[in-house]
């Protein structure tokens, strides 16, 4: 007798097949460096961090890079308007971030998800010597593949010759709502803040910088992830790096 999977069970079931075909697939073949670029809320995080997982990849979010510089200049007391000195911390100060994010040995992994670090990132982010820095940092970082690398620039300057690039989006309504539900984002959230409000303006930050602007690479593949969930977005990024995993066996 067979019995239908309970939602639980088929969660599992998929997750088992994706690492099941990222194992054949990637045995023997080129390391990939796989560029997944978006706005806040999109989703880059949640999906960049289960295909790593799945295909046995380094997974480096450069987004918390950014945030802890900025954690760690209002820590030191450096100003965000002195740009040199802040490219001097993003060039010298010892990062981690995986499961942990550290910076000089702070572990900041909730501290850097606050509206004020929000904030904090935006403006450093803005600063054409930081982003050099730690620019440096991402390619030396990537540079053997292996790796899925989630940011805002990723595809158009970090890795321009990525070897999969993804530019992640979804309406504004749905990224405000997401960000509202994320519990990492939860840490110093004001009940009643303006959550769509702030992100608007962090888009529009990283829309008109000039240095590094969000920008979908021209070659990147546009997903749209509007209501899909994360399993199902997670599904079509899968089979767009099968295809490049395939071409080049």
């Amino acid at each position: 007798m067979m019995i239908a999977a309970t939602a639980p069970a088929a969660s599992a079931a998929r997750a088992a097949v994706f690492i099941e075909a990222a194992c054949y697939i990637t045995a023997g073949v080129k390391q990939l460096i796989i560029a997944i670029d978006g706005p806040s809320g999109a989703g880059k995080g949640t999906v960049a961090r289960a295909l790593a997982s799945s295909l046995g990849y380094q997974h480096l979010d450069t987004g918390a890079m950014y945030r802890a510089v900025a954690w760690k200049s209002l820590h030191d007391g450096v100003s965000l308007d002195d740009e040199d000195a802040v490219a001097a911390l993003a060039r010298t100060a010892r990062i981690d971030v995986d499961a942990v994010v550290a910076i000089d040995g702070h572990d900041v992994t909730r501290a850097i998800r606050t509206p004020e670090i929000d904030r904090a990132a935006a403006v450093t982010a803005r600063l054409p010597k930081v982003r050099a820095a730690l620019v440096e940092r991402q390619r030396k970082a990537g540079e053997r593949g292996g790796i899925v690398m989630e940011g805002r620039d990723i595809g158009t300057v970090v890795f321009p010759r990525a070897d999969v690039k993804i530019y992640l989006d979804a309406s504004s309504e749905e990224r405000a709502r997401r960000r509202s539900a994320d519990p990492a984002h939860g840490a110093g959230r004001r009940e009643g803040l303006d959550v769509a409000g702030e992100m608007k303006a962090r888009d529009l930050s990283d829309l008109t910088r000039p240095t590094s602007p969000l920008l979908t690479a021209p070659d990147a593949i546009h997903l749209d992830t509007t209501g899909l969930t994360v399993e199902q977005t997670l599904e079509k990024v899968m089979e767009i790096v099968k295809l490049k995993l395939v071409s080049n066996r």
